[in-house]
């Protein structure tokens, strides 16, 4: 990924986490979704991370592609977002992805939300 698709959306995704959503995507067996990550309210902490599969890509929305994965964010979650790395873990003790934010405050216990 450059510089530049960095600053576009503000978000990163490693190289694991991409080849896990690769992986994901090709289970779905449809090659018109992309990875939309968004932040909603709720949560203990006041905001919380939504990752989903989209079929639908808005005009206003920033994407970036990372190798065959298109990572798209809406302009509402984008400045909450800015700088935050994308990630898969798969160890005895955790399994899933994680975000490591820099904007934000505080999390609660769990790491689903932040403020």
């Amino acid at each position: 990924m450059s510089n530049e698709t960095a600053a576009m959306t503000g978000v990163i995704l490693t190289d694991v986490a991409a080849s896990k959503v690769g992986s994901l995507l090709a289970q779905e067996g449809r090659d018109d979704l992309v990875l939309r990550i968004a932040v909603q309210p709720g949560g203990c902490s006041g905001l919380r991370y939504q990752l989903y599969f989209d079929d639908r890509v808005e005009e206003s929305d920033a994407v970036a592609s990372f190798g065959s994965v298109r990572v798209v964010t809406d302009k509402m979650s984008a400045p909450y977002l800015m700088g935050a790395s994308i990630d898969y873990v798969d160890t005895i003790e955790k399994q899933g992805f994680t975000i490591d934010n820099p904007n934000a405050q505080g999390s609660c216990a769990c790491g689903d939300s932040f403020n």
